[in-house]
């Protein structure tokens, strides 16, 4: 079985500006040592023992090439696939690299933007997608927190209020194992969407033709890096807390 992991680093990040005036947004500096966000996601990848990445680039490409090189420093074999002029949306730089062959021979996909912060045990969440035969497994935080306060009223009176409060939600955190029996699809989705996105138009379309699809509950630490405010609030010391023995 041959599993690549697909590490998607080619949006611009306005929610991250003016920072991403600077920086890819992959490259934002977090941790104690301020290391770029995209070297704890690759060395999670080799941690759980995928060293086999596909680094899907486009904005500012060149700060995360010269960095990262082809991978030996990290001890994981890097390529890169450039996303066309003018084209957008996750689904599409997955079609490019799909029709130039990157994943010729190779059986999963371990997909994971690359906005994303997270303990989560890849190792295990692949053998669970290939145990049960998925064509796509979609990790989940089982629960949400509200970023405000919520209200209980009765005749607009006030009487409970909660300040950002926990709800039991099964929250998609931007991670997912993706069989590559589903390529296929991309060439008629492609003719639908012109920004082809992978969790609006591929695992909607896999639910709709009955394909199985699995959630992988993930209880840990997860975060959202992609916006200037969550970025200013991210806990660097946490970060290292987490990621000890990782980095």
């Amino acid at each position: 079985m041959k599993v690549k992991g697909v590490l998607l680093c080619g949006g611009e990040g306005k929610r991250l500006r003016p920072l991403t005036y600077y920086f890819q947004k992959t490259m934002v500096p977090i941790g104690s040592k301020q290391k770029p966000l995209l070297e704890y996601i690759v060395k999670l990848f080799k941690h759980h023992g995928i060293k086999d990445l596909v680094l899907l680039v486009g904005y500012k490409n060149e700060q995360i090439k010269n960095y990262f090189e082809d991978g030996k420093r990290f001890e994981v074999n890097l390529e890169y696939v450039e996303d066309l002029p003018g084209v957008k949306g996750t689904g599409n730089a997955l079609y490019n690299a799909y029709k130039l062959g990157v994943f010729n021979n190779v059986d999963h996909l371990m997909i994971y933007y690359g906005d994303i912060i997270a303990d989560i045990d890849l190792r295990d969440m692949l053998k669970r997608h290939v145990e049960r035969k998925a064509y796509a497994t979609l990790a989940v935080a089982t629960r949400y927190q509200v970023p405000v306060g919520v209200v209980e009223a009765e005749d607009e009176k006030i009487v409970k209020m909660v300040e950002k409060p926990w709800l039991d939600l099964n929250v998609t955190i931007g991670i997912l194992t993706l069989s590559t029996r589903v390529l296929p699809l991309l060439d008629d989705l492609r003719e639908e969407y012109r920004e082809m996105d992978i969790m609006g138009h591929v695992i909607p379309r896999l639910l709709e033709k009955g394909y199985p699809v699995y959630m992988y509950p993930h209880n840990g630490f997860w975060y959202d890096v992609g916006s200037t405010e969550k970025y200013e609030k991210l806990d660097n010391h946490f970060v290292d807390e987490i990621f000890n023995g990782i980095l």
